[in-house]
C-alpha cells in the first residue's frame, strides 16, 4: 500500500504546475482523474518536439513535455462549458477527496465549479487553486506565466552574469522554476489539509500562487536585503554570501567547487598545492573572502588554469571538499548515482513498450512510490471512469460523445 492510497484527486490543471503536484500525489498513491478538454486536451499534448517515439523509432504525437508531467493519471475528457459537463464534474467532485484547478480567480463561478459550490456537495473537499497571484491582491486577476513571475518576483536580477561582463545581464532559470515549486509546495497545503480534515472532517481551500512562492523561494537573497536595505546583485556562477563557491576555468573546461566552510577553504587549498592561503588574514574566514572576494578568487582563477578539469576533481574529491564537474543532461542521467537510486523508470507505453522516465525523488521506507501506469493518452479513460463514478451507461457515454461534450479514445 502507498501513502496516499484511497485518496483521489479531481485534477482540472493543466501545463506545469498544477499537473506537477498531482503527478507527486500519483506517485505517493493517489488516484488522479486529470480532466481534459475534448480532442485537444492540456495545451502541453501539442509543445512538441520532441515526441515520444514509438517500438519502431518514429515520433508520435505523444508530446515530451505532457509526458514529463502526467504519469499515473486516468485522462477523461469533458467539454466543462457545457451543463452536461459541469453536471459530471460536480459528480466527480462529489466523491473525490482533493480537486486541483489552475484557472483566472474566481472564473469557475460561473460553471459552478468553484470552491464554494463543491464544498457544498462536498465537505470534505481539499480544493487546490493554483494561479499566477493567488485569489485576492491588486492583480489577482492576471494570468499568471512562470517566465513573467521570474522577472517580476525578483529570480532574474540574482540570476545570470553581472552586467560588465561578456553576456551579463538577467536570465530565467533553465526550468520553469516558479511553476515547479508552486507544484511541491501545493503537494505540501493539499496534505496539510488532508490531515486537518482527519481531525475536522471538514477540507477547506488551499490558495497557491505561483508570485507567492517565489518570493518565498527567494530564502537568503531576500533576506540579505532585508538585512542590509541593498538588493542583491547577479553573481552569475558565484554565490551571494560564501567565498569560494562558484564555477572555475580550469586549462580545458569549467568545473564547480562548494566551499561551505572555513575548514573546507584549507582543505581546498592543501589539495591544489596552496596551503598557504588560509594564514593570509584577508581570506583566513568566510566573511573575510566575502569582503576581498575579488582578490582571492583571482589567485584560484590563475593557479587553477594551470591544470584540466579532471585533474582538478581528482585532487579534490579526496579531501572532503564538494567539487565536480559540469554535466549536461545526457551525462547527468549516465552517473552512476541516477541508476543506483532509480531515478530512471521503465512504465511500458501503449505506444512505446520501452518509455523511460525520471523517476520520483522521494524515498519512503515502509511505503514507497509506485509508477502504475505511463502518460495516459488524451481521453484514454473517459469511459471507464464515468461508468465506474458517475453511472453512466454505453448509451449516454455515445450520445454524450456525439454532442462533444466528452471525449472517447480513437475518436477524431
Amino acid at each position: 500500500m502507498s501513502a496516499l492510497t484511497g485518496v483521489r484527486v479531481l485534477d482540472m490543471s493543466r501545463v506545469l504546475a498544477g499537473p506537477w503536484c498531482s503527478q507527486t500525489l500519483a506517485d505517493l498513491g493517489a488516484e488522479v482523474i486529470k480532466i481534459e478538454r475534448p480532442r485537444r486536451g492540456d495545451d502541453t499534448r501539442d509543445w512538441g518536439p520532441p515526441w515520444m517515439p514509438d517500438g519502431d523509432g518514429r515520433p508520435t504525437r505523444e508530446s515530451s513535455y505532457y509526458q514529463s508531467t502526467n504519469r499515473g493519471k486516468y485522462s477523461v475528457a469533458i467539454d466543462i462549458a457545457s451543463t452536461e459537463g459541469q453536471e459530471l464534474i460536480r459528480a466527480l467532485a462529489k466523491d473525490s477527496d482533493v480537486l486541483i484547478e489552475n484557472y483566472k480567480a474566481g472564473s469557475l463561478a460561473k460553471y459552478g465549479l468553484d470552491y464554494a459550490t463543491l464544498s457544498a456537495i462536498n465537505p470534505r473537499l481539499v480544493y487546490c487553486s493554483v494561479t499566477g497571484f493567488g485569489q485576492t491582491g491588486p492583480r489577482a486577476a492576471e494570468p499568471g506565466y512562470d517566465f513573467i513571475v521570474q522577472g517580476l518576483g525578483g529570480l532574474m536580477s540574482i540570476t545570470g552574469e553581472r552586467d560588465d561582463l561578456p553576456g551579463g545581464g538577467a536570465q530565467k532559470v533553465g526550468v520553469a522554476v516558479a511553476d515547479l515549486m508552486t507544484g511541491l509546495y501545493a503537494v505540501v497545503g493539499i496534505e496539510a489539509a488532508l490531515l486537518n480534515r482527519h481531525r475536522t472532517g471538514r477540507g477547506q481551500h488551499v490558495d497557491m500562487a505561483l508570485f507567492d512562492v517565489q518570493i518565498a523561494t527567494l530564502c537568503n537573497q531576500s533576506q540579505n536585503y532585508l538585512a542590509s536595505g541593498r538588493p542583491p546583485g547577479r553573481y552569475g556562477n558565484a554565490h551571494a554570501n560564501i567565498v569560494p563557491y562558484q564555477v572555475f576555468r580550469a586549462s580545458d573546461r569549467d568545473f564547480v567547487i562548494a566551499c561551505g566552510n572555513d575548514s573546507q577553504f584549507a582543505s581546498l587549498c592543501r589539495a591544489i598545492g596552496l596551503p598557504d592561503l588560509p594564514a593570509d588574514p584577508r581570506f583566513t574566514r568566510n566573511s573575510d573572502r566575502v569582503v576581498h572576494r575579488a582578490e582571492v578568487i583571482g589567485i584560484l582563477a590563475a593557479h587553477f588554469l594551470t591544470g584540466t578539469a579532471q585533474e582538478w576533481i581528482d585532487r579534490i574529491h579526496p579531501h572532503g571538499v564538494p567539487v565536480g564537474p559540469i554535466n549536461d543532461i545526457a551525462q547527468a542521467l549516465d552517473e552512476p548515482q541516477v541508476k543506483a537510486r532509480d531515478m530512471l523508470v521503465r512504465i511500458p507505453h501503449p505506444e512505446n513498450g520501452d518509455f523511460v522516465t525520471v523517476g520520483s525523488p522521494i524515498k519512503l521506507s515502509d511505503t514507497p512510490v509506485t509508477y502504475r501506469a505511463p502518460p495516459p493518452t488524451l481521453g484514454e479513460h473517459t469511459a471507464s471512469v464515468l461508468r465506474r463514478l458517475a453511472g453512466l451507461d454505453e448509451a449516454r457515454l455515445e450520445a454524450l460523445e456525439r454532442q462533444g461534450i466528452i471525449g472517447l479514445p480513437g475518436r477524431p
